[in-house]
């Protein structure tokens, strides 16, 4: 019989207590939370990401195309196009009204490509038609993969 009165007394307290759990009034997860996609860690998180994206891609371009090279190579020129893909798509075209979407995203791979080239030619010390074979290589690899990345986790 104690037993009994134990448990429905327990039984009240905890539905006593779920019920005032329920009817409190909830915590604003705005305050608790970034709001996604804005801020600098975002921003860094996206640049850090880009960036080993890029160092994969054109190592495995410039493999293809030159040979063996050194792994470094690829990861020194890699910071250049992902920052500059990622400032121009984070701020440098959502200010600019009369910009289409579609000429946006040109004016954001011509001024990656020509970041990449820039800085391949540098650091590979390639002439121009190199560099640019090497620029195109590391875009057609960066495409195919990432077309299959975005395909594998559903982002497409």
């Amino acid at each position: 019989m104690r037993v009994l009165v134990s448990n429905a007394v327990a039984a009240s307290a905890l539905t006593e207590l779920s019920s005032t759990v329920a009817s409190a009034s909830p915590v604003d997860a705005s305050v608790l939370q970034a709001s996604p996609g804005r801020g600098l860690v975002a921003l860094l998180a996206a640049f850090v990401v880009a960036t080993l994206f890029y160092a994969v891609t054109l190592h495995l371009a410039a493999t293809f195309f030159l040979g063996t090279v050194p792994t470094q190579k690829a990861a020194t020129v890699a910071p250049a196009p992902a920052l500059v893909s990622v400032l121009l798509g984070r701020y440098g075209l959502e200010r600019v009204a009369f910009i289409s979407q579609e000429l946006g995203v040109l004016i954001v791979v011509v001024t990656t490509l020509s970041a990449d080239a820039f800085v391949i030619s540098r650091v590979y010390d390639l002439d121009a038609v190199p560099t640019a074979i090497l620029t195109l290589l590391h875009f057609a690899f960066a495409a195919v993969l990432g077309i299959a990345l975005a395909n594998l986790f559903g982002l497409s």
